[in-house]
């Protein structure tokens, strides 16, 4: 298919990175979008990364050759029930979401569905809203594809198609293999990140001793606990049979370690440690996943007069966006003491780069 024009209903963090990406990317591309923010329209309009923007769905958008869907679940299958009598024939609906059971149940049941492929960007971060949006949200990440009883071949084609030229690694699977991954790697990891935070703020004391120590190590694997809980709240419910299936799973894995370690079971426990670390050894450092990803170094220096300043001079001079800068006082499994947060890999690579040049020691956090 010829793409000359896509609608984007919901311009939040990923229809508004979306939105960017094509922009940035296409010249000659139809940018239409629905919300109901006018403050979030009206900037992207104004920022000429839409061609007009809605706050109901019109000709526009049935008109457009994709439509992409980037709501919540429950107000994906309101949006899907609304278009498929008014969109033009060959039009494309696709969506972002990442629990497809509940959806695909519905447009797979209707007695004339749309044409639909389900889509998941394995990409975002905590934050939400166009104005934390960005064009290369999608660059080197996995976007998966899940297709419909209604699919068509060209129709997946064009969608990967589109997607590569965002930089996008699109990639097609079943919707089922496709909640229990995301449930196994993105929804019960929320739910243990929360669960730590809420150990640790059950614990915690009068003087405020865990929120003072809580080292690098224990906020990277609570960091995403930040997340929306409105939209994350959503989530496990539609994804629910999965998750509960997989959070028996994780029960099961507690409650042995808690028996091998009231037995002071040694092998036990050192295998439990020895297999997590030996696959976990085996992730890809290339690609990003579905979780949020902190573009950090870490630099070990010695604390002396000026050296903050010295190293964002560095890398200042070299055009280096540094988000944040800062000593880590509590830095257990951290190699160093001074944590350099970037804007994106690119940025991350560099640094590293002009700093071991430099004769710093740097470190990357995977």
């Amino acid at each position: 298919m010829d793409v000359k024009s896509i609608s984007i209903i919901g311009l939040g963090l990923i229809g508004g990175s979306l939105a960017k990406a094509f922009s940035h990317e296409f010249t000659d591309l139809k940018i239409y979008a629905v919300d109901n923010c006018t403050e979030s329209i009206g900037l992207a309009e104004k920022e000429g990364v839409l061609n007009k923007g809605f706050s109901i769905c019109c000709e526009e958008i049935w008109n457009s050759d994709i439509i992409f869907i980037c709501t919540p679940v429950s107000k994906t299958i309101e949006y899907v029930n609304e278009l498929s009598s008014k969109i033009k024939k060959g039009s494309i609906l696709t969506d972002v979401a990442s629990t497809k059971g509940e959806l695909f149940n519905y447009i797979d049941g209707l007695e004339n569905p749309p044409l639909f492929v389900g889509g998941h960007p394995m990409a975002g971060t905590e934050k939400s809203g166009y104005v934390n949006s960005i064009a290369h949200m999608f660059e080197n990440a996995y976007y998966v594809l899940t297709p419909t009883k209604s699919s068509s071949e060209d129709a997946i084609s064009t969608m990967e198609n589109l997607l590569r030229k965002i930089g996008a690694l699109p990639i097609v699977v079943s919707s089922k293999e496709h909640d229990t991954v995301t449930g196994c790697i993105s929804h019960v990891p929320h739910i243990i990140a929360s669960a730590l935070v809420s150990l640790a703020k059950n614990n915690e004391n009068s003087h405020g001793l865990i929120k003072l120590l809580a080292a690098g190590g224990f906020k990277d694997i609570t960091r995403i606990a930040s997340s929306n809980p409105s939209m994350w709240k959503d989530v496990v419910i539609s994804n629910g049979p999965v998750v509960v299936k997989l959070l028996e799973d994780f029960k099961h894995i507690v409650d042995s370690m808690i028996d091998n370690i009231k037995s002071s079971e040694n092998k036990e426990i050192y295998s439990f440690f020895d297999n997590a670390k030996a696959f976990r050894d085996g992730f890809s450092n290339t690609a990003t996943g579905l979780l949020p990803k902190n573009f950090e170094l870490i630099v070990d220096v010695t604390d002396e007069p000026g050296i903050i300043g010295k190293i964002a001079t560095l890398l200042g001079n070299s055009g280096i966006n540094i988000k944040n800068i800062n000593v880590s006082n509590s830095r257990e499994y951290e190699q160093g003491c001074l944590k350099i947060t970037l804007s994106d890999q690119a940025n991350t690579d560099k640094a590293y780069e002009i700093l071991e040049a430099s004769s710093y020691m740097v470190f990357r956090k995977d």
